[in-house]
């Protein structure tokens, strides 16, 4: 089953490390994600550029309006995604428990990824059926 590992880290702590600190950290990380590649449960991830890149949309009177930064303020921010191939969300738990990152106070929150694949097909067939009315 895959699971979406969602990766958040303090801004102003790692805003504070040393090009050494976070060369030792990117490296004891990416070391870690090897290993979960050659163990077969690596699906993929990504990192993300930082919160002032951002751009949240949303709908305001029937349009959609934009706004500059995240959609919440908050200390941890959003650093990346993993997506990992794990039994189950005890095995998801144990997996990411060993991650590196969290010794440098980064949090991992680990979700299921929902099968959307009946709910596609469903709608496949809806939209089908639609059109050819």
């Amino acid at each position: 089953m895959k699971y979406i590992c969602l990766g958040y880290y303090d801004k102003d702590k790692s805003d504070c490390m040393t090009e050494d600190e976070r060369n030792a950290m990117f490296d004891i990380c990416f070391q870690y994600d090897d290993h979960l590649r050659a163990n077969g449960h690596w699906v993929g991830g990504e990192a993300l550029q930082s919160p002032e890149t951002a751009l949240t949309l949303h709908r305001k009177n029937g349009k959609v309006a934009t706004t500059d930064g995240p959609y919440a303020e908050t200390k941890e921010q959003l650093g990346g995604i993993l997506v990992l191939e794990a039994r189950d969300m005890n095995h998801a738990v144990q997996l990411i428990a060993q991650h590196p990152a969290l010794t440098y106070g980064n949090t991992f929150e680990i979700r299921p990824a929902g099968d959307m694949t009946e709910i596609i097909r469903q709608s496949g067939q809806r939209r089908r059926k639609a059109t050819a009315r």
